[in-house]
């Protein structure tokens, strides 16, 4: 690919609250990070948690998420690269930068040369608000476009490992996924699951594809 049509293949970068921005304690994760070598994949979750919070409370709600994934679920920081809120406000996630291929916890057997984003709330039977949406959509057309990535395409990661896929296995996932394609869950709802057909569409509008 030429650097022109890599340029040409990019979206803006969104604004993204940072983990200072939401009050992440920084005390409790652990030193240091740890990198994959790229981004092939970019699955999204919905954070099973209430859809009545306000954008406000949205904070509050992350440092909740990050407690729980710390302290009493043993990780290293927070599971997700990203989360996202009811007005599509976006947030930094794990820490490690933005920009980079920092390995999260949100997919088992899949976090090697993916991200992570989830929704805040609960869409199993409740619509994704179109502000959350097309924030899914700004979010990966500029991180996955770093990684020279097409939102339409599909490509193949190796399981580490799930209840879905054994270890080994060569898996076709689109670019932008469900958790529950590459583990076996309801997440990210049924609602938000049969959003990402239009997902892909906007950010590869984005990308200028």
């Amino acid at each position: 690919m030429t650097k022109a049509n890599a340029a040409r293949y990019s979206a803006p970068r969104p604004r993204i609250v940072t983990r200072a921005g939401w009050g992440a304690d920084e005390k409790i994760r652990e030193t240091g990070h740890v990198y994959s070598k790229t981004v092939k994949v970019a699955f999204i979750h919905h954070t099973v948690t209430g859809n009545k919070y306000s954008c406000s409370e949205a904070p509050s709600l992350l440092r909740s998420i990050y407690r729980y994934h710390v302290k009493s679920l043993g990780w290293r920081d927070y599971g997700y690269n990203f989360t996202i809120d009811k007005c599509g406000n976006i947030y930094e996630g794990r820490s490690g930068g933005v920009a980079k291929a920092v390995r999260g916890a949100h997919t088992l057997g899949f976090n090697t040369d993916s991200m992570g984003v989830a929704v805040l709330g609960t869409f199993s039977t409740q619509k994704p608000p179109a502000k959350a949406v097309t924030a899914i959509a700004k979010l990966t057309a500029w991180k996955l476009g770093l990684f020279k990535r097409n939102p339409r395409g599909a490509t193949h990661l190796v399981s580490g490992g799930g209840n879905k896929y054994k270890r080994g296995t060569s898996v076709k996932l689109d670019v932008i996924a469900g958790h529950r394609d590459g583990f076996a869950t309801e997440c990210p709802g049924e609602r938000l699951h049969e959003k990402l057909g239009s997902v892909r569409k906007a950010a590869a509008r984005l990308q200028g594809r």
